[in-house]
């Protein structure tokens, strides 16, 4: 948002420097960017009297000038180029010395074939106040010498950029700035009411609003007026210099009042040549196939959920955004329609980025502009047409009606304290919020504030503090240290989310690349991983491969390393930390925590080497779900890896579950079925694991009375050999649980080192080769004692599985 000193004073009466306005707009929320000077910029040149003006004696098209300053002493020499440089005129000179803005240089003393020349007599483009760089500025003959040129043109009026926030559509017009300046003890707000001009007849162009139900919320008031007999030229001087200081390119003067207006007051308007529009007006959703050529030439193409002001020839505009090329105002416009409008700013916002088009309507529109000035604001632009155009003006023809939005705040005055700290007189915060516009009724501790209606962002009594806060001056709010805790702080995240960072961790450090895929899959990939329930159907998807919830972190990883493999990447390795869906249930959405490898990518490296090639395999899935359960420090005393009831997703032969107990399974990791990796629109062998972190065990509460052990006895340990044959359906963790359990004191591990099945032994059974480990503490183990313990493990293991042990 830009605008002039001059114009902010058009709005505020103050005696406030630039530096002091500019620090109190900052001050109060509205963030001053950039502020730009010309005064400042141009504050070298001077107006200046040609004495004489000489031919050059060695150049054709020079002439050598003698200048007078107006800086005091005898006329300086200055040779000039220009063809209308002449004897008694007036122009604007620079002195040595001077930075040129317009050559992007700085001008020095110099000597122009063999003459020497003491500045520079300045064109327009030099000093880039206009385009004409023919000749030489010429001057009135009123004009003083010596004044700064700046000063004389009107030219030394700054321009303040502020950063608006998209929650103040107020202080998109200069006059709302104002008023918050004036709130803020700058001056006094010049709120000069707006008189309407009276009519001379109704507006023969009628109005229609094609709207029902919900749709009237489109364009809930539509006002228009029709000025006849307009001479439509260049705008006022004045009016010109204005928009060219904020940017615009003034056009005419009847386009050039409704910029104005927009910025002036913060009401977009717009302008029809009455006599390019044909029949009534209506204003409704634009039809499929319809296009519009807009004011800046290009062709849009309209679709329903776009609004559009039309007439018997198709649309004319695009509501709250651009106006159609076809009715727009030119030199030979003589009668005009002039319209004030309120939209809908959801609707204007949707429909400008559908279109890419950013106008100053499109950005006050969406913001919300104030409903109360919709007719004011039509009698503000039709007085500034009549008196600067001419013409006579009809009545206004109001469709629809201004919404009436009456908000009434309970607001007791103890939350400016309670919220910020601030101990502020009931007087002072009524003064604040009155200057602003708000109606402030009752006695403290309680009173009622009614909101106004250009500040639709006040919703409560939060946003109430809030303005007496910017007001009075955040920098008032008292400085309060934190205070101290002498104690430890407890814990604020709970044991899952530690489980959550920590199992992201421990991935990571594996050498897995963390993935985020979407929480929905197809309904075939959730039936494939247990899930595909009704319950867990959108009732709404965004796509068809997106209908369900996720029962599983698998299928978004196994999609997501198949388009870095279809990429030229195929040796990767994925995890994903997220929730799963097993129901609708709030104790049915669990956390779980997923990893994938693909090709070369196993734990000892990615990609190929001379040395050989380490393609990932089930035992690397298993080292990082272990990895993963250490990081959580889960206690993994009973855990159990089997082979049993494996889910359909999983290769028969190469997975196994994790389960604590008999019934909870924890996880899984192997490899994944081919059926269900084609399934999923991938190909190729992957390996993966999925543990759900929810139902891990819970580390213990409180501390054990048992001692801490150190496991370093002073005896040798003593190892042991046993290889049994046994059915190939007993489970080799079976044999392990009965081992480890005959005598938890003298042994002290044990693991499977060998399995055989084929010549020299008999179909049905295999060989599970058991290495048990005994560690004495109080003294040396006897052959005996081994021997006994040893046919005790046999007997025991015998007895439970029917296992013979081999000779």
């Amino acid at each position: 948002m830009k605008f002039t000193l001059s114009w902010l004073k058009d709005h505020l009466e103050t005696d406030a420097s630039l530096a002091e306005i500019v620090e109190a707009l900052t001050r109060i929320g509205l963030e001053v960017e950039h502020v730009e000077d010309p005064g400042a910029k141009l504050s070298a040149f001077t107006v200046c009297y040609v004495v004489s003006a000489e031919q050059h004696p060695n150049a054709d098209r020079l002439r050598v000038c003698m200048v007078e300053t107006g800086l005091g002493g005898e006329p300086v020499q200055v040779v000039c180029g220009a063809p209308n440089a002449r004897k008694g005129m007036k122009s604007v000179f620079s002195p040595p010395g001077t930075y040129i803005p317009g050559k992007d240089i700085t001008l020095g003393k110099g000597v122009i074939r063999g003459v020497e020349s003491n500045g520079m007599l300045c064109s327009g483009r030099e000093l880039l106040v206009n385009e004409d760089h023919d000749g030489i500025l010429d001057l009135p003959a009123d004009a003083p010498i010596g004044m700064p040129y700046a000063e004389w043109a009107g030219l030394a009026d700054p321009v303040i950029e502020i950063n608006l926030t998209p929650n103040r559509p107020d202080a998109a017009g200069i006059h709302g700035i104002a008023r918050d300046l004036a709130a803020a003890g700058l001056g006094k707000l010049k709120d000069r009411g707006i008189a309407p001009v009276k009519g001379s007849a109704a507006c023969t162009v009628p109005v229609t609003l094609a709207f029902e139900g919900d749709d009237r919320a489109l364009c809930p008031a539509f006002a228009l007026r029709l000025v006849e007999g307009v001479r439509n030229g260049p705008s006022p001087e004045w009016m010109q210099k204005r928009l060219r200081a904020i940017g615009l390119r003034p056009i005419n003067a009847l386009v050039d009042i409704t910029n104005y207006v927009t910025f002036d007051r913060g009401r977009p308007l717009h302008v029809f040549d009455a006599a390019k529009v044909k029949g009534a007006l209506t204003v409704r959703r634009a039809w499929p196939g319809e296009s519009l050529v807009a004011l800046d030439g290009r062709t849009y193409a309209l679709d329903p959920s776009m609004v559009v002001i039309a007439d018997e020839n198709g649309p004319e505009s695009l509501a709250g955004i651009m106006g159609g090329e076809h009715s727009g105002c030119d030199e030979s416009t003589t009668d005009v329609l002039i319209e004030s409008a309120l939209w809908d700013p959801t609707n204007i916002a949707q429909t400008g980025r559908r279109l890419g088009i950013v106008t100053d309507a499109r950005y006050r529109f969406e913001r919300g502009v104030d409903p109360a000035f919709t007719l004011p604001g039509i009698e503000l632009a039709t007085r500034l047409v009549t008196e600067l155009c001419g013409g006579t003006p009809s009545q206004v023809t109001l469709a629809g009606a201004v919404p009436e939005r009456e908000r009434i705040i309970d607001f007791p005055v103890a939350e400016v304290k309670r919220l910020t700290g601030l101990d502020l007189p009931f007087s002072e915060m009524k003064a604040i919020l009155s200057a602003l516009g708000f109606w402030v009724s009752g006695i403290a501790p309680h009173v009622k504030v009614a909101v106004p209606s250009w500040r639709p962002d006040i919703e409560g009594k939060a946003d109430l503090v809030e303005e007496i806060v910017r007001i009075h001056g955040i920098d008032a709010v008292p400085l309060v240290p934190i205070a101290r805790v002498d104690q430890v702080h407890r814990r604020v995240l709970t044991p899952l989310q530690l489980r959550v960072r920590q199992a992201r961790r421990a991935l990571a450090a594996r050498g897995l690349v963390e993935a985020v895929t979407w929480s929905f899959i197809a309904k075939g990939a959730a039936t494939l991983f247990g899930g595909g329930q009704p319950a867990l159907a959108l009732a709404n998807p965004i796509a068809a491969d997106l209908s369900d919830m996720r029962p599983s972190l698998m299928p978004g990883l196994v999609l997501a390393s198949q388009r870095n493999a279809d990429r030229g990447y195929p040796d990767h390795a994925l995890f994903e930390v997220g929730q799963v869906f097993l129901g609708d249930g709030e104790d049915e959405q669990r956390f779980a925590a997923a990893g994938l490898r693909r090709g070369l990518a196993s734990g000892l490296g990615t990609g190929r080497h001379w040395s050989g090639t380490a393609e990932a395999s089930i035992h690397d899935a298993k080292v990082d779900l272990l990895a993963a359960l250490a990081a959580m420090n889960v206690p993994t005393g009973g855990l159990q890896i089997v082979n049993v009831d494996l889910p359909p997703f999983l290769h028969p032969g190469r997975s196994a579950i994790l389960r604590f107990g008999p019934k909870e399974v924890v996880g899984w990791f192997g490899e994944l079925h081919p059926r269900a990796v084609e399934a999923l629109g991938a190909e190729g062998r992957l390996v993966a694991f999925e543990l759900v972190l929810d139902v891990l065990p819970q580390p213990k509460r409180k501390p054990t009375r048992a001692r801490a052990r150190l496991d370093l006895a002073d005896l040798q340990p003593v190892s042991r050999d046993f290889a049994f044959l046994v059915d190939e359906t007993v489970e080799a963790e079976a044999i392990l649980r009965i081992a480890r359990g005959l005598d938890r004191a003298l042994i002290a591990d044990v693991s499977v080192f060998d399995r055989y099945a084929g010549k020299g032994v008999e179909p049905g059974k295999v060989s599970i080769g058991l290495a048990v480990t005994l560690q004495p503490r109080d003294k040396t183990l006897t052959d005996a004692e081994i021997d006994a313990l040893s046919a005790r493990l046999v007997a025991e293991i015998a007895a439970k599985t029917g296992a013979v042990l081999r000779a």
